[in-house]
């Protein structure tokens, strides 16, 4: 053996928060047990009552039954409060993502407190501005904090939401949740409708609040693209 080969091996990684004055090796592993520089920003992605947010929390238990420790945040969730919230009646409290939050300063200042923050769970992603995006990237690459987003891709007009489709650019994974969503014709479900007045509509906000229950002032319905095309909601009662 040379003595090149018998040489200590360089350490490639950044120090833990925290641990600023003890290099850490990159062959070693982190407080939650994960090797370093193994996180990565996955989007996981479909219409309407498709089980986005139900999904978001059940990766939220998965990472924290083996003492994985995150945050959940939101966006203009369906209950208009910090909160995730599904269908099937499934709640969690949540950070409020508003136009001037920082991802990376809020889990910076978490860890600043002494609090470990091994990953973040973002709902809504869809709703979050293209600088969220770019924040969940750097925390990522930068900082070793795995994100899962979840979120629509397109709005009522079949149209990329600018997060979601920087999202598509940038995720390590894109992932369409599998939970099939039927039109009432019998077809696969693929496009968010926006009803209003009983009828779709193709101009207006990009964002709109809504819901899927029939009696709400404006609703969305998931439609096939044939039908979202001509705007047929099916038969009325």
């Amino acid at each position: 053996m040379t003595d090149v080969d018998s040489a200590a091996p360089t350490c490639l990684a950044r120090p833990l928060p925290g641990e600023q004055d003890t290099p850490v090796c990159a062959a070693t592993r982190g407080a939650d047990g994960r090797p370093l520089h193994a996180a990565a920003l996955k989007f996981f992605w479909g219409p309407m009552d498709c089980g986005k947010s139900t999904m978001a929390l059940q990766m939220n238990y998965n990472h924290a039954r083996q003492g994985r420790r995150g945050l959940v945040t939101t966006r203009i969730d369906r209950s208009l409060g910090p909160r995730v919230t599904t269908r099937i009646g499934l709640a969690h409290d949540a950070i409020e993502v508003t136009d001037d939050l920082d991802l990376r300063a809020l889990v910076r200042d978490r860890w600043a407190d002494g609090e470990r923050i091994d990953y973040l769970i973002c709902d809504e992603a869809s709703f979050y501005s293209v600088a969220h995006v770019e924040q969940m990237a750097e925390l990522v690459d930068h900082d070793d904090v795995d994100v899962f987003a979840f979120g629509l891709a397109t709005d009522f007009r079949s149209c990329f939401f600018p997060a979601a489709q920087r999202l598509f650019e940038l995720a390590d994974s894109v992932a369409r949740i599998q939970v099939e969503v039927l039109c009432w014709c019998g077809r696969e479900g693929l496009l968010n409708a926006r009803v209003v007045g009983g009828r779709v509509v193709r101009e207006g906000e990009q964002v709109v609040i809504g819901d899927t229950v029939p009696d709400a002032q404006v609703r969305y319905q998931v439609l096939c693209r044939r039908h979202h095309r001509t705007g047929d909601l099916g038969p009325r009662d």
